[in-house]
């Protein structure tokens, strides 16, 4: 029998959801049973209802779930659903730890700006008076303008590189000059100018592996072990690392992709621990996010004062872009967010700068759709006020023969981290879905005979045919950006 169907079978017959360490109050479990049963998009249909938290991981073949919930500075709950590892029905636990991918690079900024506190960087100087061990080639590019530690947390460094895939368990592993050289065995291109520094945010994994080799020079520590001393533990973050490998122990959940494979040896390998490196569980995250609230207030300095939190969380250049984090206005409060990406794992947070609320969600796939459904559903139950606004669009009718024409292969450049990627579109009944093997897989809503949206992001996509009526190409639109890609199949 084929593995999905093992597994599904197996929760049909054992529950998602197991038994929980700790014993919560009715009126917490009664704020629990409201959030599983009131997941919500972002973007919905007139005849959409709220999910069901069980349901929607089946229809997203999430295999494990793991939610912290934080509510008036304190971690309120914290659930752990479905499989660790679902080839052994290794239950998540609240102990499980996951990939974080990019929310890695939130505590990265917190190490970095403890140097910067320390007064042993300067925030806005050029990177190159303390990298030692590799110096960033400047070239015509940056017109003459150097780049900063600032430039670097903040995504405006104008650098290339936005992502990195990682590396399987039994590839070679390239060292940090090669990754920033791109360099064999480096599997992504060099970290160089594409932009001259402080004009615009444009998201680049490749400056915070700048900054991962710029706090090795100046501290003379391996990464993991300064972030532990100086970041991690300090905040009371015990079941978090960011060494690569990690340690191997039976705490550690196995990704999986779109379509509920297991990731080649369970997990990536990520040399760029800044960017992508860190393993840890919705609780440790959950109280990295009460630090950095408490000390937003002046209540707390377990590693960054009241002003240097201040600083971090305050946009430079862009209006969103903060230092490590994201700003963004929810009705009248502001919050400070991140999500995370790495193979086979997904991840996001969200925390109040006023209120004390907060959640931090983790799953082992590839499918993150689930996750900002949930955070709505614990926005509405705990009154976020302003935060849930949802956009409600129409969809049109249309005709499975006419859905078959778009079925096919596409392919694009410059996508995400992806030098080159395959957009396949697949037909299920009257349902029509776009897919990036082994990373992807999003359900496309017709706006229009020809015009797609997602539920999950606010992202369209147009199919383009040439004079002759033939399907050539589709654009994929989000965040105003275009990408096209050329029908090869």
């Amino acid at each position: 029998m084929h593995k999905l169907l093992v597994t599904a079978f197996f929760l049909l017959v054992h529950p998602v959801t197991f038994a929980q360490p700790v014993t919560y109050s009715k009126t917490v479990l009664a704020k629990i049973n409201q959030v599983e049963n009131h997941l919500a998009g972002d973007i919905r249909t007139p005849d959409d209802k709220d999910g069901n938290l069980q349901q929607r991981m089946t229809y997203f073949d999430v295999p494990g779930l793991s939610i912290a919930v934080i509510h008036n500075y304190q971690i309120e709950w914290v659930k752990a659903y479905g499989w660790a590892d679902t080839s052994s029905h290794r239950p998540v636990t609240h102990g499980t730890r996951f990939q974080a991918g990019s929310i890695s690079k939130s505590l990265n900024s917190v190490g970095v700006l403890r140097l910067v506190q320390d007064k042993r960087i300067d925030l806005y100087a050029d990177i190159n008076q303390y990298l030692t061990s590799w110096q960033f080639p400047y070239d015509s590019v940056a017109k003459g303008k150097k780049i900063s530690v600032a430039h670097l947390l903040s995504h405006t460094a104008g650098l290339t590189v936005h992502g990195f895939p990682g590396y399987a368990s039994h590839d070679p592993i390239p060292t940090l000059k090669q990754i920033l050289d791109g360099q064999l065995p480096a599997n992504t291109k060099a970290v160089r100018s594409h932009l001259a520094p402080g004009l615009i945010f444009d998201y680049s994994g490749g400056g915070t592996t700048i900054s991962q080799v710029l706090l090795m020079d100046v501290t003379h520590q391996p990464y993991e072990e300064y972030m532990w001393e100086r970041v991690l533990k300090p905040m009371g973050m015990i079941h978090s690392s960011y060494k690569q490998p990690p340690a191997q122990n039976t705490l550690l959940a196995t990704g999986y992709d779109n379509t509920g494979n297991e990731v080649l040896g369970k997990y990536h390998i990520y040399p760029e621990q800044a960017a992508a490196g860190l393993w840890t569980t919705p609780t440790d995250l959950g109280r990295y996010i009460i630090e950095t609230q408490l000390a937003y207030q002046g209540k707390s300095s377990k590693v960054l004062s009241q002003q240097t939190t201040r600083l971090r969380l305050t946009p430079y250049v862009d209006s969103s872009a903060a230092l490590g984090v994201f700003i963004k206005q929810k009705g009248a409060e502001r919050y400070f967010t991140h999500d995370g990406s790495d193979a086979g794992f997904r991840a996001t947070y969200y925390g109040s700068l006023n209120s004390g609320n907060g959640v931090v969600i983790m799953v082992n796939s590839d499918n993150g759709d689930i996750l900002p459904e949930i955070v709505n559903s614990v926005a509405r139950v705990y009154n976020w006020k302003g935060f849930y606004q949802p956009t409600t669009k129409l969809t049109v009718s249309v005709q499975e023969s006419i859905l078959d024409t778009y079925v096919g292969d596409y392919e694009a450049t410059e996508f995400l981290a992806f030098p080159t990627v395959i957009f396949s579109i697949t037909r299920e009944g009257n349902r029509l879905f776009q897919t990036i093997k082994g990373f992807f897989k999003w359900e496309l809503f017709p706006e229009t005979k020809t015009k797609f949206f997602l539920k999950s992001t606010p992202a369209t996509v147009d199919f383009i045919n040439d004079d002759s009526g033939r399907v050539v190409k589709q654009v994929f639109t989000f965040g105003g950006e275009k990408t096209e890609a050329l029908r090869i199949r």
